[in-house]
């Protein structure tokens, strides 16, 4: 049997890790994965934890009305503040076509002040780690995790194991 997930993104980078995530707790199932440009509703280059979870929940929203799906997916990276420290993650949300949703994150890493200064100045941190790293459409790639930790980490890696996290919610229904 096919089950449709829908991520609210075209992002291959994205896509590839909602994918492995749904392949790796389920893969006695055939999954049709399919992503699809939707609008986070939130800032370009979101601030807080919260701003990412919206953004991730419009997303997933949206890609599960758009397409028709079974599950709808999405996924929003963006920065904390604890203290005078910032942290990059990215939120996941996972809702299923009953309205069920789980949520989680990717592991967050510190964001040095040299990139802070350019977030400051109104650029996203897509096109700062290209700027720094001398790259085309990292975050189509290996991304700010990879770049940073030289791919022990890569964004596909980040994004699949916050996917996971996600799908505990459906992976252990009578705890929640």
């Amino acid at each position: 049997m096919n089950t449709f997930v829908a991520v609210g993104s075209t992002n291959p980078v994205k896509i590839a890790a909602v994918h492995q995530a749904f392949q790796q707790v389920w893969p006695e199932s055939i999954w049709q994965i399919e992503g699809v440009s939707v609008t986070s509703d939130v800032s370009a280059q979101p601030m807080s934890n919260e701003e990412c979870i919206t953004g991730a929940r419009n997303r997933a929203r949206k890609a599960l009305q758009t397409l028709k799906a079974d599950y709808g997916v999405g996924l929003e990276g963006g920065l904390f503040q604890v203290g005078d420290a910032w942290f990059n993650t990215g939120w996941i949300v996972v809702i299923d076509a009953v309205g069920r949703e789980g949520i989680g994150a990717t592991i967050a890493m510190a964001t040095p002040e040299s990139v802070m200064r350019f977030i400051q100045e109104g650029m996203e941190l897509g096109d700062i780690c290209d700027r720094l790293f001398h790259q085309e459409n990292s975050k189509q790639g290996d991304g700010y995790f990879g770049l940073l930790t030289q791919n022990a980490v890569t964004r596909t890696t980040g994004y699949t194991q916050g996917v996971l996290s996600a799908l505990a919610r459906f992976l252990s229904p009578e705890l929640f």
